[in-house]
């Protein structure tokens, strides 16, 4: 797992999509793709009234990721320092291995240079002790950059939950 997490705080999440504009400006990302993504599911009834959750899927850095283990160039790697998930593109083929192993279908095809893009976390703004544009741009404030060890086992649980009811709302 790297040394950092994206947290959303649902309660505060008003769906404007500043998260996912800023971090398609900030990164240049070809129309078509997305390095990280809000959903919005429901309406779900809750106890007091249905409403809709909001969850914010960016790459998760896994502490054993699958999308490192099947390229085949080594165009990805983890970084020592802090688990981020990070790409060569000059390693790159094409060959889309990593897309088709990941689970949350994080790596992205970019058609305008025939290789994968993936959310690093906006790596360049932390090395300069800054927060992740997505994050940055929230206008709801409801994106936290967090060290994973301050996340609840409650708070991991729930978004857990969320990211299973959003793979199954998808099928």
């Amino acid at each position: 797992m790297s040394s950092y997490l994206i947290k959303i705080n649902g309660k505060r999440c008003i769906s404007c999509k500043a998260c996912e504009v800023h971090c398609k400006a900030k990164n240049r990302v070809p129309e078509g793709a997305r390095l990280g993504q809000l959903v919005t599911i429901g309406p779900v009834k809750r106890k007091e009234k249905p409403r809709y959750l909001n969850l914010f899927l960016p790459c998760f850095h896994c502490e054993t990721p699958w999308c490192v283990h099947a390229c085949p160039t080594g165009a990805l790697y983890k970084r020592d320092k802090d688990g981020i998930v990070m790409v060569q593109e000059e390693l790159c083929v094409g060959c889309k291995a990593c897309i088709m192993s990941c689970p949350w279908d994080i790596p992205q095809w970019d058609e305008t240079n025939g290789r994968i893009m993936k959310c690093d976390y906006c790596s360049d703004r932390i090395d300069r002790g800054e927060k992740p544009a997505c994050v940055t741009a929230c206008t709801a404030h409801a994106l936290s950059f967090i060290d994973p060890n301050q996340a609840s086992a409650r708070t991991r649980e729930s978004f857990a939950s969320r990211v299973l009811l959003s793979r199954q709302d998808k099928k």
